[in-house]
């Protein structure tokens, strides 16, 4: 049977938009073009370890062409999306125009800041790549600034390090820090001996980790306190000038190091009506991902909300998981429209959720047996399942090298401050050279 091949164009290449592409790639019946700013995928739960320098920007990412390399029915496209034009089948890109017969968003989410200007300008996000890059070589900078820093006041506040938010994100970078405050620093850094600075994990709500049950957030509480992290909670940030957090119960705390791990929402994009977004400004899906009101529109991922899963009523978590399995689950359905087979609706199956604290210290809990780890047995799983959802066994085997070498020399030899230097300061240096 002959059958027209239609566009799909993917707007975002992360989970979703990656699993539904690999679904259909190699099928006759679609071409499949990728858009996204980025020019590779990357896994977003280990950003954080990135951020630190435990990992290279290469272990978590890979690059779209080289993934989807030999796939005859797969192009990619460079660009951010500008507008959606509904009428016309079309989008604008910042590089130019494409047209679809299908149209899948896939675009994830971006930081929360809640509205507050001060907290968006002056913390540090860790939500991409490039965030991961530039929150290395900030704190970095200012361990060598406070080595030679010979005011008190000043050295505090720059090894002062306050986590906002008290999700896995939160906590994980807490214990990392915690970790190599403990392991690392101390010994790179003998000028820094008997200084002050505190590592603070602060949230609004009244636990960390408040998706998971009371003994994961109790355990987690307990071995952040150990290894020194000072946990607030119940602790809204409010505001960040002049080197403080202010938190909405008039409490201070004096730094220059605001991690911001507090919260994310997604992107609207012109060309899509008002009544198109919901909560969290996600698209509102049926329960076939299709946007409501929309003809030939989609959403998957941490974009949309999906209200129809009777288990989730309120919208699936923004988790790695709901994306791969939405994208997987519209790649059949968009097979079986072409059949004239009736879609299957999209039901999450919960494979569990768990949390890194630090060395040999982690939470795991699976749904169905209802069963909760702790402890190096977690820790282990955590190892496990990261290591698997990476995109390739290169990134797989590279990112078990460089955990074996932490994990038995309680250190990591990427600390390196790289800024790529402007035109103007390159063409300074040599002139100054010459």
């Amino acid at each position: 049977m002959n059958i027209d091949k239609k566009k799909l164009v993917i707007v975002g290449g992360g989970f979703a938009g990656v699993n539904l592409a690999k679904k259909l790639a190699d099928n006759d019946a679609f071409e499949i073009i990728l858009v996204d700013k980025n020019n590779y995928n990357f896994f977003p739960p280990l950003i954080y370890q990135v951020a630190t320098g435990y990992l290279e920007t290469s272990n978590i990412s890979y690059p779209f062409r080289k993934l989807f390399r030999g796939k005859k029915n797969f192009t990619f496209r460079m660009g951010e999306l500008e507008e959606v034009v509904p009428a016309e089948k079309k989008l604008i890109l910042s590089t130019g125009e494409i047209s679809y017969d299908y149209l899948v968003f896939a675009t994830g989410c971006i930081t929360n800041y809640f509205g507050m200007e001060s907290v968006q300008e002056n913390s540090i996000p860790m939500k991409t790549v490039s965030d991961a890059l530039s929150m290395r070589n900030t704190l970095l900078e200012r361990l060598e600034q406070a080595s030679r820093e010979t005011d008190p006041a000043i050295r505090k506040k720059l090894l002062t390090v306050v986590v906002a938010g008290g999700g896995p994100t939160g906590v994980e970078i807490s214990g990392m820090f915690a970790e190599m405050k403990k392991n690392i620093i101390a010994k790179d850094y003998p000028e820094l001996k008997g200084a002050n600075g505190g590592i603070f994990l602060v949230d609004g709500l009244k636990s960390v980790l408040a998706p998971m049950s009371e003994k994961s957030q109790k355990y987690t509480h307990d071995m952040l306190t150990k290894m020194g992290v000072q946990i607030r909670l119940n602790s809204m940030v409010k505001d960040f000038i002049d080197d403080t957090v202010h938190f909405a119960n008039g409490d201070t705390i004096e730094t220059k190091n605001l991690i911001w791990a507090a919260g994310v929402t997604a992107i609207v994009f012109k060309g899509l009506p008002e009544e198109a977004y919901g909560r969290g400004k996600r698209m509102v899906v049926d329960a076939y991902n299709k946007v409501i009101g929309q003809e030939d529109i989609y959403a998957i991922g941490d974009t949309c909300l999906q209200t129809t899963d009777a288990a989730f009523p309120q919208g699936h978590p923004q988790v790695a998981q709901v994306a791969i399995q939405q994208g997987q689950n519209l790649g059949k359905n968009l097979l079986k429209a072409l059949r004239n087979e009736t879609p299957a609706p999209f039901k999450y199956h919960d494979k569990g959720s768990m949390a890194i604290i630090g060395r040999n210290k982690a939470v795991a809990e699976l749904p169905k047996p209802k069963l909760f780890f702790s402890g190096f047995i977690a820790w282990v799983m955590w190892l496990f399942i990261h290591l698997l959802s990476l995109i390739n066994y290169r990134n797989r085997i590279k990112t078990l090298y460089n955990w074996t070498i932490a994990y038995f020399t309680k250190d990591q030899a990427l600390r390196f401050i790289v800024r790529p230097a402007a035109r103007k300061e390159r063409k300074t240096l040599e002139t100054q050279k010459v």
